[in-house]
């Protein structure tokens, strides 16, 4: 799967327009250099054999370089993956919890005013586009600061100008991410929420749970044993899937929070019509699918012993 993607994904990109066709009316830059540049990265190939040279430096040389710096991408790439990773982990758990634990509660209280309130919250968060939630922020934040003189919430970069070294830095980051892990995690919350309360219900109405509670176990045993663990398998598909999605929330809300990581580092390799970066960057995301979804089929297993395999 990550090898076909990897083609379609390269095809799609290099027929999407020349690369150099900003840097061919440049004034500054001659016709030997563009012709230079075109000839090391193969530009002028057929789709498949600018495919292997893209493979090999993937595979050898830390995905190639950029197409005009010649600078390598891995290192950029780590850089921001490791700031990403540690907003976007922090989203999907905080995420988790709060979403399963609502639906969870939801459902035990059916119809009570907190199903009300926790459904037509999700409704919400699922109807509200991550950008627009991300300025509504901003503009808040920024009125309270220019009113006040006091920064509840930074609206913008990863950490202050002079952050400190050891815990002080990562209070500051800690600080500063506020806001965008809010916003990531709202609508995976809200879908969370709905999922987990639709299967909680399911199986609390289910034989065997009933079962459960005619022998007389405390209701404690039967929500936790026998429902709960029956009800996260949707939760499981959604999580894996979800990943994707939050990488996709990420492009948007590090461009709007200016952050730098990898939604920004793929913003600004389109903006400067680079396929290397973006190439590299799509790679990442399509693995990081696949593996979750692999972890997601595992776990079936785990969570419900009907779908092992002998």
């Amino acid at each position: 799967m990550l090898v076909a993607a990897s083609f379609f994904v390269f095809t799609f990109v290099t027929v999407s327009g020349d690369p150099l066709a900003a840097l061919t009316i440049t004034p500054n830059v001659s016709p030997e250099t563009v012709n230079r540049i075109r000839e090391e990265k193969h530009l002028d190939e057929p789709v498949f054999i600018r495919y292997g040279y893209w493979v090999k430096d993937a595979l050898t040389n830390q995905f190639g370089t950029k197409l005009l710096s010649n600078e390598p991408i891995l290192p950029d790439l780590w850089r921001v993956m490791k700031n990403t990773l540690q907003l976007v982990i922090a989203a999907e758990i905080i995420a988790l919890l709060l979403g399963v634990a609502i639906g969870v509660y939801s459902a035990l209280r059916q119809y009570s005013p907190f199903d009300h309130a926790a459904t037509s919250f999700s409704f919400l968060g699922l109807a509200m586009p991550l950008f627009w939630i991300a300025l509504m922020l901003q503009v808040v934040f920024a009125n309270v600061y220019q009113k006040t003189g006091h920064s509840i919430f930074p609206t913008a970069s990863l950490n202050s100008v002079d952050p400190g070294e050891g815990l002080s830095f990562w209070i500051d980051r800690v600080h500063h991410l506020v806001l965008p892990i809010f916003v990531l995690m709202i609508v995976n919350m809200a879908g969370y929420s709905r999922y987990m309360r639709a299967s909680m219900l399911e199986v609390v109405n289910s034989d065997y749970v009933r079962t459960a509670r005619a022998k007389g176990l405390p209701e404690r045993v039967v929500t936790m044993r026998h429902a709960f663990r029956n009800a996260l398998i949707p939760i499981v598909t959604l999580s894996a899937l979800s990943w994707g999605a939050l990488l996709g929330g990420a492009v948007v809300t590090e461009t709007v929070f200016s952050l730098d990581g990898m939604g920004l580092y793929f913003v600004n390799a389109l903006l400067t019509n680079d396929p290397y970066p973006v190439m590299a960057w799509l790679m990442i995301t399509a693995t990081m699918i696949i593996v979750f979804n692999l972890i997601a089929d595992i776990l079936y297993g785990v969570l419900d012993p009907r779908v092992r395999y002998d």
